[in-house]
């Protein structure tokens, strides 16, 4: 990669975010774990591409008929279908969004299908989108579509919109949404960019009067946008947004459900020094801004970790530079890893970790018939638990690079 960089573009580069988390200094730099970082052994698998010439991938998803379905951070939901990618789109909200830069964390970051997509076919949808308040780079939109039953293509007005977010930074964005083994729309919301979560005297994360540096759960399934689900922790408290699940995170970027154990694992990208993995608690505070990982943030030393929840593991700067949140494997073709969470580092490495006891332990997977110098974006699980890892050759939103793998024996 060239040091010569625009003055825009570096700034962007300095911003936080998924593929462009990057300091300068780590832009360059191959991270290496060393093998004290590393207890579990590592695992060699291999891979089988399942798709190509894909367009900034981040987001795919099962129907459950054989299809796959695959968001493209500029605005578009794309067919594949008997191993083809369709060249129309189901889906283009393209003109939704704000307008972005060559190199961007802002679009279209995530999707999740109804439970009942079969009988529905709805899928909602989280995108960055202008905004008019004062001091706000964008607003997150989650918008619910149906899509056609003869795949063709579903007008981009047509979208119930649930709820709007103003954001006042590019980065931090979260994105991810899931419908949980409860039925509930689970969205995951960054802290609001801008570096350090200087937003008010305790950060978004920590002030639960805001939506963002949160995890959310809602119910859609209403004549209304949405509802609140009774059970939420915070229903009924003053000044605290109904919506929130579990708060003080600072980036959760890709979180899942576990098959067997029903529990919400998620990665939540670092400011600067530390990356993490969570199990996320009803309730629960993980810590951000006061915490990055197990450590300090700010204050940087003495902070108070009374009453919030460690991370069920992390790693520094050695390891990798922006945590990509993946799955438990339950699937049957590689019995051998049933309950190992897998998850990567954007630059490239791909781990698991495991309990043992007490205590987690984290590993490498290599993977063979896997190119090198890849970006990964993003996970998914099909219907069988089988994994996919989703990737990128590019870092530019008109690269042309992206593909997935699927992870075999």
């Amino acid at each position: 990669m060239t040091k010569h960089f625009s003055n825009k573009l570096l700034i962007v580069l300095l911003m936080g975010g998924v593929s462009i988390l990057l300091l300068p200094s780590y832009v360059f730099r191959k991270t290496k774990a060393t093998s004290a970082d590393l207890p579990a052994p590592t695992l060699t698998l291999k891979a089988s591409q399942v798709v190509a010439d894909l367009q900034s991938p981040l987001d795919m998803a099962f129907p459950g008929n054989g299809d796959i379905l695959v968001a493209e951070q500029t605005g578009k939901i794309r067919l594949i279908k008997d191993g083809k990618l369709i060249d129309a789109p189901l889906l283009d909200i393209g003109s939704k969004l704000v307008k972005t830069m060559p190199v961007d964390v802002r679009g279209l970051l995530g999707f999740a299908i109804h439970p009942k997509f079969n009988l529905n076919r709805k899928i909602y949808v989280f995108y960055s989108a202008p905004t008019t308040a004062d001091k706000s780079d964008h607003k997150d939109v989650v918008a619910e579509y149906t899509l056609s039953n003869n795949s063709t293509r579903v007008d981009p007005d047509s979208g119930r919109i649930l709820f709007t977010a103003d954001e006042p930074g590019q980065g931090d964005n979260g994105g991810c949404l899931k419908f949980g083994p409860d039925g509930y729309l689970y969205i995951a919301m960054g802290d609001g960019g801008g570096g350090g979560d200087k937003h008010g005297p305790i950060g978004n994360g920590q002030n639960k009067n805001t939506l963002l540096g949160k995890i959310l759960r809602i119910n859609v399934n209403s004549d209304s946008t949405y509802t609140i689900p009774k059970d939420n922790p915070f229903v009924g408290k003053a000044d605290i947004r109904p919506e929130i699940w579990a708060y003080g995170l600072r980036n959760p970027w890709r979180f899942s459900f576990d098959k067997v154990t029903k529990q919400l694992f998620t990665c939540d990208v670092g400011e600067g020094a530390w990356e993490e993995t969570d199990i996320i608690e009803k309730g629960g505070n993980y810590g951000w801004r006061m915490i990055e990982g197990d450590h300090c943030f700010n204050p940087k030393e003495d902070c108070d970790f009374t009453g919030t929840i460690k991370p069920i593991a992390e790693y520094d700067h050695k390891s990798g530079i922006c945590i990509i949140g993946g799955y438990v494997y339950n699937g049957k073709q590689l019995p051998a890893l049933k309950g190992k969470y897998f998850f990567a580092d954007w630059t490239g490495p791909i781990y698991y970790i495991e309990k043992k006891g007490a205590e987690w332990q984290r590993g490498k997977i290599e993977l063979k018939n896997y190119p090198e110098n890849l970006k990964i974006t993003s996970w998914s699980e099909d219907p069988s638990g089988e994994l996919y890892v989703i990737t990128n050759g590019g870092t530019l939103l008109n690269d042309i690079k992206g593909a997935i793998y699927k992870i075999v024996k």
